[in-house]
């Protein structure tokens, strides 16, 4: 996998694409509202399961780097032990950055109900707020920590060029196992090759992916 292989004209591809990428959060706005109001039963029983399983917010609140990138305030369901990230060891080679992994299957922070949560992806459900107010996407690359992009080649900066998202190409293809730049490598060919219908098919694959889990841990 060539990173150098992918390169975008951002003014060009994101003009020759303008109508898909408007459809695109005009369809986030009517799934976000939807999904928030379908799935609030759901959000009562998950913040109870947390509440009980350990001491602390069901809710977890973290800066990550979006569009142009601009930081914002993810949410999600708390899946860790409180102040987790006090105690996180980043292990982080700036010289050998592309091997970079995010997540670690032997992560004794992570709570009873919280490997749960990640296993089947449903600590991600309150990022519909993100996409409601528009600093996420469905669909789009993964949204990343500072501390990570402060390291980031130059082209790796590519990949934010739009939204992140909730699921991606890079989230189907390995979700938490799979190195920074084999996940670059997947949020730049999903840029490049952008359209609604490959929107579909990854969403169409995210559910398989979950299904199985995939990755996940």
């Amino acid at each position: 996998m060539e990173m150098d292989s992918i390169k975008i004209d951002v003014d060009k591809h994101i003009k020759a694409k303008n109508i898909q990428f408007l459809v695109k959060r005009l369809s986030d706005i009517i799934i976000s509202i939807v999904g928030i109001i379908l799935l609030s039963p759901l959000f009562l029983v998950l913040i109870t399961a947390i509440k009980i399983d350990s001491k602390g917010p069901a809710f977890f609140k973290q800066i990550r780097v979006g569009k142009n990138e601009k930081e914002f305030k993810i949410y999600k369901f708390r899946t860790m032990i409180v102040d987790a990230e006090k105690k996180r060891d980043l292990k982080l080679d700036v010289q050998d950055i592309k091997n970079f992994v995010f997540q670690s299957k032997s992560d004794n922070r992570v709570t009873k109900i919280g490997s749960f949560l990640r296993k089947s992806s449903l600590d991600e459900i309150p990022q519909l707020f993100n996409m409601l107010i528009g600093n996420m996407s469905l669909v789009g690359p993964r949204p990343e920590i500072p501390d990570v992009v402060k390291y980031y080649p130059e082209n790796y900066k590519q990949r934010l060029l739009v939204p992140p998202g909730i699921t991606g190409l890079a989230q189907v293809s390995g979700r938490g196992e799979i190195e920074l730049g084999k996940t670059v490598y997947y949020d730049l060919t999903y840029i490049k090759n952008f359209s609604l219908l490959f929107d579909i098919k990854i969403i169409f694959k995210t559910f398989i992916s979950v299904f199985k889990s995939e990755g996940a841990f």
